[in-house]
């Protein structure tokens, strides 16, 4: 079994997603690049100073700008999204993946029950959607008045044409175009998917790929049956076995980690990486491309994987909670937090919005863990780059930091 300390784990784990000890990857490719290595990208609507995905690359790609992600995306079709725990996907994993939408379909235990019900009781206007998606090639829920179609009460929509749409997408027959205002608009695989991945792969080759990958997301994971987990389509039922057969081939290894009472498993193929890592080396091909974590502070996405649901905690003592979903008087921090990175430790947090009638970048709030970082200089223009770099990122004008009483961070903060 291999042992690591907490150190070694909290690196390991942002070394694996791209976030220490600096940003990697730069433009374009290096956009693809870092949605390749972060196994999934969570797919999030909601809009306060920019989408969640958009931040989670912007902390992880130089020149990053909002909707990139898209233009790899839907553009050069190297990725796809798809699922009930919406992200996206490498393209090329679309016959693991088909084989997952045919189990929602057929309705699996190791599936949503959801979708297969779907498929019943909406049956009729499926069919509709399929024919005017063969006659029309692009369609969106937009298209379709309600009026004109049977009113339902469904978070997916008021239309039967939205929970129809959602079904097809769902169970493989259609895939997201591209996007208008986060709301997909769809057509038919055959228009989007390369013809040679428009297959399945075999039921042993999808279950031990679903295993390996989240393994892969998280760097080093329990398997816990979570609802993002299930959500992903992992096949608890054969998780046993499955997990015997992976350690008597040595794809994955058993890691005992300092302090933690759980097993927890990693990519057999990373242990010399992990062993660089334990030695206090950097490994080579994770060189920053410019300043590291501990020159320039990164802000967190509130979905990324290093510190949501818990993850925070888990890894960083660090407790966040998203809390945009509470009600006001409920948050203790703010509506839109996030978690500030400096070196490999979450140090800090902040609440922010961006201004869009005076395009003003606005810190509500900041909060150090460690009051005496207030009085530390190299956090201090750490903390400044970082906020310079993302009011860049968010292309706003001006930039509002009234909120941040202490005067040592102030004199680093970008001008107003």
């Amino acid at each position: 079994m291999l042992q690591m300390d907490k150190e070694t784990v909290r690196r390991y784990i942002l070394g694996k997603q791209g976030l220490w000890p600096g940003r990697r990857w730069q433009g374009l490719t290096g956009t693809e690049a870092a949605m390749r290595a972060m196994e999934y990208l969570q797919l999030d609507p909601l809009q306060m100073i920019a989408r969640s995905q958009d931040i989670a690359l912007q902390s992880r790609v130089i020149g990053y700008s909002p909707g990139m992600w898209e233009e790899v995306g839907y553009g050069q079709r190297k990725f796809f999204d798809w699922g009930g725990w919406l992200a996206a996907r490498p393209m090329d994993e679309l016959p693991y993946w088909r084989v997952v939408m045919q189990r929602e379909r057929d309705g699996s235990p190791d599936s949503p029950a959801g979708v297969s019900k779907s498929g019943i009781e909406h049956a009729e206007t499926i069919a509709e959607m399929r024919r005017i998606l063969s006659e029309n090639g692009m369609v969106s829920n937009r298209d379709f008045k309600v009026s004109d179609h049977k009113r339902i009460s469904s978070y997916r929509g008021r239309k039967d044409t939205s929970v129809a749409l959602y079904y097809l997408w769902r169970t493989g027959e259609v895939m997201t175009h591209h996007r208008e205002n986060f709301e997909r608009v769809y057509a038919l695989t055959g228009e989007i998917a390369p013809q040679h991945l428009i297959r399945e792969h075999e039921d042993e080759a999808v279950d031990r790929f679903l295993f390996e990958k989240e393994i892969r997301f998280s760097g080093l994971s329990r398997l816990r049956r979570t609802g993002d987990a299930h959500g992903r389509g992992l096949p608890f039922s054969r998780k046993d076995e499955i997990l015997k057969a992976l350690l008597e081939e040595d794809v994955i290894v058993e890691v005992d980690v300092d302090g933690w009472r759980v097993t927890h498993y990693a990519v057999a193929s990373d242990v010399p990486l992990i062993e660089e890592i334990a030695a206090g080396r950097v490994p080579e091909k994770w060189a920053p491309v410019e300043t590291g974590t501990t020159q320039e502070a990164v802000f967190l996405s509130p979905l990324d994987p290093v510190v949501a649901r818990g993850r925070a905690k888990e890894v960083f003592d660090f407790e966040y909670v998203w809390e945009v979903y509470k009600p006001a008087d409920k948050r203790e921090y703010g509506y839109y937090v996030l978690p500030v990175l400096w070196g490999d430790t979450l140090v800090a947090r902040f609440d922010s919005k961006l201004d869009r009638t005076t395009n003003t970048f606005v810190v509500l709030g900041l909060w150090l863990e460690d009051d005496s970082l207030a009085e530390d200089e190299a956090f201090a223009a750490a903390l400044g780059r970082g906020f310079a770099r993302f009011t860049t990122f968010l292309g706003a004008e001006h930039f509002d930091a009234e909120a941040v009483t202490q005067p040592a961070l102030r004199r680093y903060l970008p001008a107003a």
